[in-house]
């Protein structure tokens, strides 16, 4: 497995990881009885269900549909777009040793520590959520009495599965995972490209996305250095 360790800044960093293939089961444990299985088997469900709506695009939505089944759709939709972004996570609980792809301009003692300090965020924003959509779907689940797609116990059932699988992850790459190191000058490249503006910068990405075979590397790009530079323009002055 490998991980890339994206600048999307002077001296920040993120980490992508592309899957090349796809995965629709969130474990492979066996199901067993109760309570917690019936959960892990709806949760199975309702990824599977969120992938397959990736898979279909956007011009397969029926309007003359009912507004539950847009509304359905829609939070499908979002689903699969949040399965893309927790794949790192969700891979990680699996892995015992995974390749950092970085700069070559970086020292990898400065790698690891940015790596378990990420990781360290990731396993506590998902700790919190966790609590919050676990109430949430204990609060939903009467619902399930009522006929019909259940879309808010869908919903709180699809956080909940994921900010666990998630903190697994993180905690698995924190602590457990050995990481080893791989240079790219295609990685500082990628911090080069930050002082471009515009369709030359979109551009330069596309580009060095095509040399690490990334497609969604570009999207993955502007939307994290946009959430950046949001940050950066509404934080207090020191």
């Amino acid at each position: 497995m490998d991980v890339f360790v994206i600048p999307v800044g002077s001296d920040r960093y993120e980490l992508y990881y592309e899957q090349q293939f796809e995965e629709t089961e969130p474990d492979e444990e066996p199901a067993s009885t109760g309570i917690f299985a019936r959960l892990q088997r709806r949760f199975g469900a309702v990824l599977r269900a969120a992938e397959e709506r990736q898979h279909r695009g956007t011009e397969s939505v029926d309007e003359s549909e009912s507004w539950m089944g847009r509304i359905q759709d829609r939070l499908l939709s979002w689903m699969a777009e949040r399965i893309v972004e927790q794949r790192l996570l969700w891979n990680l609980r699996k892995q015992t040793t995974v390749v950092a792809v970085h700069p070559r301009d970086m020292d990898f003692d400065a790698v690891l520590a940015h790596i378990r300090g990420e990781l360290q965020r990731d396993y506590e924003r998902h700790r919190f959520w966790l609590v919050l959509d676990t109430i949430g779907m204990i609060v939903s689940w009467p619902l399930t009495v009522i006929p019909g797609p259940n879309v808010l116990l869908f919903y709180f059932m699809f956080r909940v599965g994921g900010h666990w699988l998630s903190m697994r992850g993180a905690m698995q790459g924190r602590s457990r995972v050995t990481w080893t190191s791989q240079a790219s000058d295609a990685l500082v490249d990628v911090r080069a490209a930050l002082s471009l503006d515009g369709t030359q910068r979109q551009e330069r990405i596309s580009q060095i996305a095509e040399t690490l075979h990334l497609s969604k590397l570009p999207a993955f790009f502007e939307r994290v250095t946009l959430k950046h530079t949001t940050h950066d323009s509404t934080s207090p002055n020191d």
